[in-house]
């Protein structure tokens, strides 16, 4: 069964975008969660199977952005969307503050050095798009600069495209309580604290502000070649459907195929 979700989750080019018209608790096209597990975990057999066409053609890359606010569920997508992946042609690139290396080249720099080659599948735990949000918000650079990086942002995805990379880019929304909650849980369970830093407390403080800077790249930057996608992420387990789904939706879209075997393999004889 497949519930497209590509059409009804995806930001429109053009469109302009206000969070507070999605729901971030909405679960499009799926009324019972009991048929969620069903359904996620046949997407990730099924992106096995893809994931193998991918590698053995060669031709074609995919890249998956996963951006959202604090604890919105960036890692938690990873572990159960990816968990069935080959990690021989996966890779998975958390994007932290930059180095004083990378501080020293352009804002893509880092970047590029990440994307996947032909018949990988990579991963972005944050992206590019931290030097039209975070930058935005801290007033790291002036609105001179920052405010050019959208046409930027979308000429080097046109590129990457047009080099035959696949471009998905997910938006995990959640509401300003769902992070309470989960910023909670951290603290409440032991086995959780680890992930728990202060610096999610300071920045919870700029919520408005982070919304309006992801308004606007939502706004600016979703194209008919790297769109965004909203998703839903107060139920994960709504999350980890819809983005599996997508990503299924999208890989099968290419009509990859197996290689040809070499000549002669009828004939061989193994002794």
């Amino acid at each position: 069964m497949r519930l497209h979700l590509s059409d009804v989750l995806m930001v429109k080019p053009g469109r302009k975008v206000r969070l507070a018209g999605y729901d971030p608790d909405a679960t499009p096209r799926l009324k019972h969660k009991s048929r969620a597990a069903t359904l996620t975990a046949a997407n990730i057999a099924r992106l096995d199977e893809l994931q193998y066409l991918l590698y053995a053609e060669g031709k074609r890359a995919l890249l998956v952005i996963l951006q959202g606010m604090d604890a919105a569920g960036k890692d938690g997508t990873i572990r159960h969307v990816m968990t069935g992946v080959n990690p021989q042609s996966c890779r998975v690139t958390s994007f932290k503050v930059p180095s004083e290396a990378e501080l020293k080249h352009d804002f893509l720099w880092r970047i590029h050095n990440a994307v996947p080659a032909r018949g990988e599948i990579a991963i972005f735990n944050r992206s590019h798009y931290e030097d039209v949000l975070v930058v935005r918000v801290h007033k790291l650079a002036p609105r001179s600069v920052w405010s050019k990086r959208y046409d930027q942002i979308n000429c080097f995805e046109r590129s990457l495209a047009d080099s035959g990379i696949t471009i998905l880019k997910f938006f995990l929304h959640i509401s300003k309580d769902e992070q309470k909650n989960r910023l909670e849980e951290r603290l409440a369970e032991v086995s959780k604290r680890w992930k728990f830093s202060q610096a999610d407390l300071a920045e919870r403080r700029y919520w408005r502000d982070y919304a309006s800077a992801y308004e606007d790249v939502l706004s600016q930057t979703s194209t008919g070649w790297a769109p965004w996608f909203v998703i839903p992420a107060d139920r994960k387990w709504y999350r980890n459907l819809a983005v599996s789904a997508i990503i299924v939706e999208a890989l099968e879209s290419l009509g990859m195929k197996l290689p040809p075997a070499p000549p002669g393999l009828d004939k061989l004889v193994i002794e």
